[in-house]
């Protein structure tokens, strides 16, 4: 059959290559071109254990604190909280712990196994060459800092995330490149990174081209319950289409009768080119709530979250305090120069990517919301569109991540 998939992400492109792995045809269509969102952006990061919502158990009381003070990594555009009340309060009611371990149990169904599906998916492809499996490491201030955290480990735990706990001294011996950075760490194994998110991306929508593919840079108007695409340049006609536009797919399933309760969590990089310090593996630096990442050539620094909706211009806050903390940290890095992003993430209020058909007729389907782990889990995803769409069978039970539970 001849497949529609809008949006050129890592969701798109991952869906697209497994579709023709199965004889089927594809479009893949982006007003931009592969990566021009938060798949160019992230940290990289195949963060196999991120299976912990942000929201989480005593959350609310911190916000006050964590709005008001520079050093945190929460931020808030003011002007924008009366369009963002509708979507905090059910967001933060999901941080219930009920809830939480709920939210957990399906992602780590999700993400167990990234590295190896990112394996799968880039296999005999020049993407091949961007993945790596690896650890993933997360940086405390000390060994109380972590006790602090311990609700999420135990989490990750029962969920069969291994970890290591690194004192100080062993962590010197992991990584002299961390010696004196950290009081505490923690060494999370099959775990892996994308060494050029962007650039890996745009290699596997060049390999669905050579395998016959189509992209179309067009806006898309709309999407109707028969599969036909209306486009800046045209109405494409599909056996069936997927919604894989990240943040900007809420209003095209609108269009077929359902409301997402969906906001954008702008997140932003600092990456310092031609960097003196090289890291082994990525680092989450626990405190700032951003990533340390070794790529190519360059060291990303990644992460916060911001509430600003999409149309606002970057802001300098969350941007000066990756700088700042990437300087006490290492005070000593040199490089060539910066380069600054912002993306948005699309965040579910629970937390939870939405993945299924949204069409009663089953001709239209969607994989977005993946909040901040979309690099991660998009292979997994695009095997399971790929599935739905074809009517295969799978083993694994999608419940958690179906539209329906928003109708």
């Amino acid at each position: 059959m001849h497949v529609a998939i809008i949006g050129a992400g890592i969701v798109g492109v991952s869906t697209a290559v497994w579709l023709q792995r199965g004889g089927h045809t594809v479009t893949l269509i982006d007003r931009e071109g592969p990566a021009a969102g938060a798949s160019y952006g992230n940290a990289g990061v195949l963060a196999a254990g991120s299976v912990v919502p942000v929201p989480v158990p005593g959350l609310l009381p911190k916000i006050p604190r964590l709005l008001l003070d520079r050093n945190q990594p929460l931020f808030l555009r003011w002007r924008y909280l009366p369009r963002l009340f509708p979507f905090l309060l059910p967001y933060l009611l999901n941080g219930r712990k009920s809830r939480v371990e709920s939210i957990a149990s399906a992602l780590a169904g999700l993400l167990h196994d990234s590295a190896d599906q990112h394996l799968a998916l880039a296999a005999g492809t020049p993407a091949e060459r961007y993945v790596r499996k690896g650890d993933y490491l997360f940086g405390y201030a000390d060994r109380h800092a972590f006790e602090a955290d311990g609700a999420a480990w135990a989490l990750r735990e029962k969920h069969g995330f291994a970890f290591e706990e690194l004192g100080e001294n062993r962590l010197a011996a992991y990584d002299p490149a961390l010696a004196g950075r950290f009081g505490f760490a923690v060494r999370c194994p099959d775990h892996g990174l994308i060494t050029d998110p962007g650039a890996y991306v745009a290699a596997l929508v060049r390999h669905v081209e050579s395998e016959g593919g189509t992209l179309l840079l067009t806006d898309v108007q709309r999407v109707n319950d028969d599969a036909t695409i209306e486009t800046a340049d045209g109405e494409i006609r599909a056996d069936q289409a997927v919604i894989a536009a990240g943040i900007w797919s809420g209003s095209l399933v609108g269009d077929l009768g359902l409301r997402i309760p969906m906001e954008t969590e702008r997140g932003y990089h600092v990456e310092f080119l031609n960097p003196s310090v090289c890291l082994r593996s990525p680092v989450m630096v626990v405190s700032g709530k951003f990533v340390l990442s070794p790529m190519e050539n360059r060291l990303r620094c990644a992460g916060l979250v911001e509430f600003g909706g999409l149309d606002a211009a970057p802001s300098a806050a969350p941007v000066d305090l990756i700088r700042r903390q990437v300087k006490a940290l290492f005070p000593e890095l040199t490089y060539d120069r910066t380069e600054i992003w912002m993306g948005h993430r699309p965040s579910t209020t629970d937390s939870l990517p939405v993945i299924g058909a949204v069409s009663r007729n089953g001709r239209v389907h969607a994989g977005f919301g993946h909040q901040h782990i979309g690099l991660t889990a998009g292979p997994r995803t695009g095997r399971w569109l790929s599935a739905t769409v074809t009517g295969k069978a799978l083993n694994e039970n999608l419940t958690a991540f179906s539209p329906d539970r928003f109708r």
